[in-house]
């Protein structure tokens, strides 16, 4: 049933998600007055990346730290959700939104109001000490609010042992059975991550994953050009930001060179 669902959505073979870290938003405390600015930034950014040959692309509001937990403010909200639906209607690709901290309900909001076709949540199955404090687990109420507003469509890929994070309290419960976890909490998919933005995840955890549930694996963190080719044969679909910055920094602007030449050598993986 799960992997019909992510077939839907994703009709290329192991998709690569391009990563628009939108400029920082209202009332956040680099918020520079400029909706304009901030809008058009997002924009040609898709437009870059659909340019050069990217599978889909999520948005993120990177830039709005320090970050609330588990909630975002109605300004923020509103501007992501104007964003959202101009790079859905603009690029026609896979769409996906992820409101940091934890806003996960925030983010299914946007997703449904824009017409995005997935989530990237935190929390959704046990515990952590992230950043922001202290997350509980959101599954249960998160995916009654995806049935609330009749969003059942709109995919959730759940974060599992998550970067910037603390796992000691679930130090007892491993990788895969935190997968399995969300497998019966009803996730769509689950993305793995090294330990911080940026850093890579590991390879044989993410096999040993992929080896024992039934959902589709991504990766979250650390795809390069030089270790990509170890991640396709185990991942259903890699998340790439920092790669496609200038100089490998989130926080840059991102490089289409570098996005066309990456995904010269997926799609010469593919065999295309």
């Amino acid at each position: 049933m799960f992997n019909t669902r992510f077939q839907k959505v994703f009709t290329t073979s192991k998709p690569i998600i391009g990563m628009i870290h939108v400029l920082p938003l209202p009332a956040t405390p680099a918020y520079a007055n400029n909706n304009a600015a901030i809008i058009a930034h997002a924009l040609a950014e898709a437009a870059l990346y659909k340019a050069s040959g990217i599978d889909a692309l999520m948005i993120e509001n990177m830039h709005d730290l320090p970050y609330l937990n588990a909630y975002a403010s109605p300004e923020v909200i509103a501007l992501m959700s104007i964003i959202a639906y101009e790079v859905k209607r603009a690029t026609g690709l896979p769409c996906g939104i992820q409101i940091l901290a934890a806003a996960n309900k925030e983010a299914l909001a946007v997703a449904k109001a824009a017409n995005l076709d997935f989530i990237r949540a935190e929390g959704f199955v046990f515990a952590h000490v992230a950043d922001e404090g202290m997350m509980n687990a959101s599954a249960g109420e998160l995916l009654r609010y995806r049935k609330q507003i009749d969003a059942n469509d709109i995919l959730v890929f759940c974060d599992i042992k998550k970067k910037h994070s603390s796992h000691a309290i679930t130090a007892d419960i491993d990788l895969v059975e935190t997968a399995n976890a969300a497998y019966f909490f009803r996730s769509d998919g689950v993305i793995i991550t090294g330990s911080s933005t940026g850093v890579a995840a590991d390879v044989n955890a993410i096999q040993e994953v992929q080896k024992n549930t039934k959902l589709p694996v991504l990766v979250g963190s650390g795809i390069t050009i030089d270790n990509v080719s170890h991640y396709l044969p185990v991942a259903d679909a890699l998340i790439v930001g920092s790669y496609f910055k200038r100089a490998g920094y989130w926080e840059n602007e991102v490089v289409g060179d570098k996005v066309k030449v990456f995904m010269e050598v997926v799609n010469k993986w593919r065999g295309k």
